[in-house]
């Protein structure tokens, strides 16, 4: 990924606001305000989820209609399935921008499928086919350690976690690995997503349940990288600063500041975009974005050869598992 346009924050006044609350309401809330206590949550372990990130980027670029595009997805598969989740593949067919047609499939984990409320937690799983950012490697392949296996990993963590410690209360997590996000380019493509995020956008036409909500998502996008910074993202504040300013506010609470920024950042077109605007139930974006920097808007090895194991840092995958693992039993507490 990803599209970003200093336009994108302009568009942010013509999208309307999140459902549940105004946006006054939503805008004038802060990570300081409504602070709560933290419930005991299980441990996130960042050396499982490096190691989830590892095993991905071992497999090559898992650039879709090749070999280590279907082994990488078999491998999900089978490790939600290890931990005792549902899973659904969902395969389809993507056309890019330039007419190329991907044998692509979207993989769902689902955790007590039996809960009517639910939490959505997604990430892509496939890699860029052009490192396009690289100077000396355009046409060769992106490794995406970051830019797509650290999402990933963080969320099998997760999916780890849940199994071995599962809440009680009445909540349910649904993991989703949307495929065939990373293709697009937004110079040439004529769509509105700049020829990214098919994944997402054939999930939130179709999804895996008929009429499939939850009670907001979380999307992860670039969160391994040394250093890396999580301001607010655009878009995710005008479709859920509710839930943006929860999580951030949480991470605040368990010391997470210096990668949780307190501090508006530009709109990017993710895969939580169609989520909202298709299937229209909130989901934020939690990514790497660089505050106050006039050069680059991502991680510096960002769609190039160099996006590799090198640029990934465990303390950064602990506080965003973290993170979600608090967010999750937060939620999972009945109400009082």
């Amino acid at each position: 990924m990803k599209c970003n346009t200093i336009a994108g924050l302009l568009l942010i006044a013509t999208l309307g606001t999140h459902w549940g609350c105004t946006k006054k309401e939503s805008s004038e809330q802060t990570t300081e305000q409504q602070t709560t206590a933290l419930v005991q949550a299980p441990a996130f372990n960042a050396d499982s989820a490096y190691a989830f990130v590892e095993k991905q980027v071992a497999f090559g670029p898992r650039v879709p209609n090749t070999p280590a595009h279907r082994q990488t997805g078999d491998y999900l598969v089978a490790t939600l399935k290890q931990y005792g989740w549902q899973v659904t593949e969902q395969p389809f067919t993507a056309t890019t921008y330039d007419g190329k047609k991907l044998n692509a499939r979207n993989i769902i984990g689902t955790f007590n499928p039996q809960a009517a409320k639910r939490i959505m937690l997604a990430a892509h799983w496939d890699s860029r086919p052009f490192a396009d950012e690289d100077s000396t490697a355009r046409t060769k392949p992106v490794p995406a350690a970051n830019d797509g296996a650290s999402g990933v990993g963080v969320l099998l963590e997760v999916a780890r976690v849940l199994s071995q410690s599962p809440n009680k209360a009445d909540v349910g997590v649904d993991i989703v690995f949307f495929d065939a996000e990373d293709w697009g380019n937004s110079q040439e493509a004529k769509d509105k997503y700049g020829g990214f995020c098919l994944g997402s956008q054939y999930w939130a036409a179709n999804r895996h349940i008929p009429g499939y909500t939850a009670y907001f998502g979380v999307l992860l996008d670039m969160v391994g990288a040394k250093g890396a910074t999580f301001p607010k993202e655009g878009y995710s504040m005008q479709y859920g600063a509710e839930i943006v300013n929860n999580v951030w506010r949480t991470a605040s609470q368990l010391g997470y500041n210096q990668y949780f920024i307190d501090q508006r950042g530009p709109a990017i077109t993710d895969d939580h975009v169609p989520v909202n605007e298709i299937a229209r139930f909130p989901m934020i974006d939690i990514i790497h974005l660089r505050v106050n920097s006039l050069s680059r808007t991502f991680f510096d090895e960002w769609h190039t050869a160099q996006d590799d194991m090198d640029t990934i840092d465990r303390n950064t995958l602990k506080a965003v598992g973290q993170t979600l693992v608090q967010v999750i039993y937060q939620e999972a507490q009945p109400i009082q």
